[in-house]
């Protein structure tokens, strides 16, 4: 296990190598140069101390776009490496600062959907799989479709206008409400908690769908097995058939799902977060995207791939914890 272990962050180094290889050259050679737009946006700002010209030095010795995309590439990714991603252009801090002010959010926001995702959709999907063919199962698999076929902003912009517009439970946007610095610590957590409501409904309502249908799929490609007919043909108590022996073969693929599901707690959800105005990080990549905050974008991007990969190694890592067969192999 140690030495596949070792393999899989060996080809997850050389995978991001190359990912934010691909980052930085689209960056590069994108039509509009916003560096020169920067450059000419600093100049002009009242009290400046250097011209356009020193700024779009500057600006290119900093990002490395003087010296052609691969060495550019290399003076990026080295001051990345220690650490520095430079100062973002839209939120005029250093883009580490920007990401430690937003990322707690995001996870908060991120942890509470993903707790309710697996009480609500793995349920729901092993007793669809148990009543195949019945009214619950037919009922569950459209509610999952609906679900699955839903987009974000409509869901979102449903639910504010009911509870927010027609009910007034909730406020339409933001993260604290009017009274919120006369409040005592403890209610502003409440404060707080109430405005992520909505947004953890949305985040929920959209991904238990896929979950759902996962979990259905494979519980019934594992009731269908000869072991398990068996172990009802000795009399075995179909309680302890499904909860034993064909849930614990379930997990399998369900915990690869829900391992590559962990890193997503970090990346944000960039169009919930940006609908109901939470300052995480999805938030804040949005409007560095309208603001065309290079800097920012560009970590944005290589901490998503690092998420991604890092998804891919969990699930790779936990497939080889339940299935012994991988750490044969």
């Amino acid at each position: 296990m140690f030495k596949y272990t070792v393999k899989r962050l060996l080809y997850s180094a050389i995978i991001l190598f190359f990912v934010m290889f691909i980052i930085y050259a689209l960056m590069y050679n994108m039509p509009t140069s916003y560096v020169e737009t920067k450059a000419r946006e600093l100049a002009s700002r009242p009290g400046a101390n250097k011209s356009y010209a020193e700024w779009l030095a500057d600006l290119n010795a900093q990002y490395g776009m003087d010296k052609g995309v691969v060495g550019g590439y290399f003076v990026w990714i080295g001051n990345a490496v220690r650490g520095n991603w430079g100062d973002s252009w839209a939120w005029t801090i250093p883009v580490t600062q920007v990401f430690k002010n937003t990322i707690w959010y995001s996870f908060a926001l991120s942890v509470v959907a993903y707790i309710f995702e697996i009480i609500i959709a793995i349920p729901l999907g092993i007793t669809a799989a148990r009543k195949q063919y019945s009214f619950t199962d037919y009922f569950t698999t459209v509610i999952s479709m609906i679900c699955i076929s839903m987009p974000t902003f409509f869901l979102a912009t449903l639910l504010k206008y009911i509870f927010s517009v027609k009910l007034g439970w909730f406020d339409l946007s933001g993260m604290q409400g009017r009274n919120y610095m006369n409040l005592t610590d403890f209610g502003k957590f409440l404060d707080v908690a109430k405005h992520f409501v909505l947004p953890s409904i949305t985040l929920i309502i959209i991904n238990i769908g896929g979950l759902m249908r996962y979990t259905r799929t494979n519980m019934l490609e594992v009731l269908n097995a000869d072991y398990i007919r068996t172990a009802r043909a000795k009399g075995v108590p179909e309680k302890k058939v499904i909860n034993y022996h064909a849930f614990r073969n379930t997990l399998i693929p369900l915990i690869t799902t829900l391992g590559g599901m962990l890193p997503g707690l970090f990346s944000g959800a960039l169009i919930t977060e940006s609908l109901f105005a939470i300052r995480g990080i999805g938030y804040a990549s949005y409007t560095s995207m309208t603001q065309a905050d290079i800097p920012f974008i560009m970590f944005y991007l290589a901490f998503i791939s690092i998420m991604t990969l890092l998804g891919n190694l969990i699930s790779d890592l936990l497939y080889g914890a339940v299935d012994p067969r991988v750490r044969l192999s």
